[in-house]
């Protein structure tokens, strides 16, 4: 993979979670074009194989599990072992259980459980290890991956996800103010319908893709590099005095 002349990320080393496919790999991909060396996390450990032999030598490929501690410890205790401690880390896996997750009172223990082992424990776990490191190593930029469903009433359908994604931005808002002061700044991604791999194939249906596209005022889905862009900027210098925020990248469906 080439690098882009623009080098935002020179001398930065990335771990990102859930970088074995969809947003995840977009931002792996464009943090090494940026000059990052990448640390592909995925629980999935072909993916992230995978992955990381298509960047090339400025990626390591680990396997995560974000909902398992032990794993998480031993990962990043792997990758600062062998000299790739991160200073950047985007707290990016997690799930939405299509067809599973449903409206309160139809919602099954379960499915709530697992979505929220996955998307929030795992976001705190990661973000938890993360700062351990950064504690040592100078502070760094922690980047959380929240959803318009976590401030609105756009996931209606979607109780546990749109609870799991409310306790992100509420995390990243007290972990922000809790180490600021140590040089480590979390700040919040908030993507809207993106359209990588794995939402394109459950959103088959064309009615109801355009009634989703139809509320996003721009009048587009987003793509996975208009979120690995502000993840650019969020992992850079240039956002050196930006914490404990949401960023947006929605294409204007919050503002309604």
């Amino acid at each position: 993979m080439t690098t882009s002349d623009s080098g935002r990320l020179a001398g930065k080393t990335a771990l990102i979670t859930g970088a074995g496919a969809g947003i995840g790999q977009a931002v792996a991909e464009r943090f090494a074009r940026e000059g990052a060396r990448v640390i592909i996390a995925d629980r999935d450990a072909t993916a992230a194989q995978s992955v990381a032999e298509v960047i090339g030598d400025a990626a390591r490929a680990v396997v995560c599990d974000v909902s398992d501690e032990a794993t998480v410890a031993a990962a990043f205790d792997h990758v600062a072992t062998a000299g790739w401690a991160p200073n950047v880390v985007v707290a990016n896996a997690g799930v939405q259980l299509f067809g599973q997750d449903a409206k309160a009172a139809d919602l099954d223990l379960n499915v709530w459980r697992r979505t929220i082992d996955i998307n929030l424990t795992g976001t705190f776990l990661t973000v938890k290890h993360a700062v351990r490191t950064m504690l040592e190593h100078d502070g760094g930029s922690i980047i959380l991956t929240g959803s318009p469903t976590g401030l609105n009433g756009e996931g209606a359908d979607f109780t546990a996800y749109s609870a799991s994604k409310a306790g992100i931005h509420g995390l990243g808002r007290t972990v922000a103010a809790a180490y600021a002061r140590v040089g480590i700044r979390v700040n919040t991604v908030v993507p809207a319908y993106t359209e990588t791999g794995l939402v394109t194939t459950i959103t088959t249906d064309p009615e109801a893709r355009a009634a989703i596209i139809g509320r996003i005022p721009m009048g587009r889905a987003g793509a996975p590099d208009d979120v690995s862009g502000v993840m650019v900027f969020l992992a850079s210098d240039d956002s050196a005095f930006a914490t404990g925020a949401l960023f947006a990248v929605d294409g204007g469906m919050t503002t309604l």
